[in-house]
């Protein structure tokens, strides 16, 4: 069993990133006519995770040095001019600001769903007859 299982801090050896989803990312970034072998894959998921280790520890200890017990963005982006990657903090806030919109726009969807005035039974009803006429429809152009 190992360390994570056990409620402890999971070791080097259990921290790594989905196989598949790196891939995708290297497959999208490639040319179509050139291919990654596992290997090359492997190092880059090794590279990434040491990476964010570097990251991470840095931005704890910005977050101790300002006796705080949350490591927030700010403190990641100063990681990263303390670390000499300073190239890399207008893109990070680009995609901070595009999360907090995205937040913001989830929280909407949520208050738009609460102001219908129907309660999640009637919600449910409402989706369930929707289904029904989208299946009726279905059979329909089927025959």
């Amino acid at each position: 069993m190992s360390d994570h299982e056990t409620g402890g801090m999971p070791s080097d050896e259990d921290l790594s990133l989905p196989k598949a989803t790196v891939t995708k990312m290297i497959s999208e970034l490639l040319p179509n006519d050139v291919t990654c072998a596992k290997d090359t894959r492997d190092l880059i998921i090794e590279c990434c995770v040491e990476f964010i280790h570097l990251i991470s520890s840095e931005a704890n200890e910005i977050c101790e040095q300002e006796s705080k017990k949350t490591i927030a963005p700010e403190h990641i982006i100063s990681a990263l001019k303390r670390l000499g990657f300073e190239t890399f903090t207008e893109e990070v806030e680009n995609v901070l600001k595009d999360h907090k919109q995205q937040q913001k726009d989830r929280e909407r969807k949520v208050n738009k769903m609460e102001q219908s005035g129907l309660s999640e039974a009637q919600l449910l009803a409402q989706q369930e007859a929707l289904f029904e006429q989208s299946r009726a429809k279905f059979r329909t152009a089927q025959q």
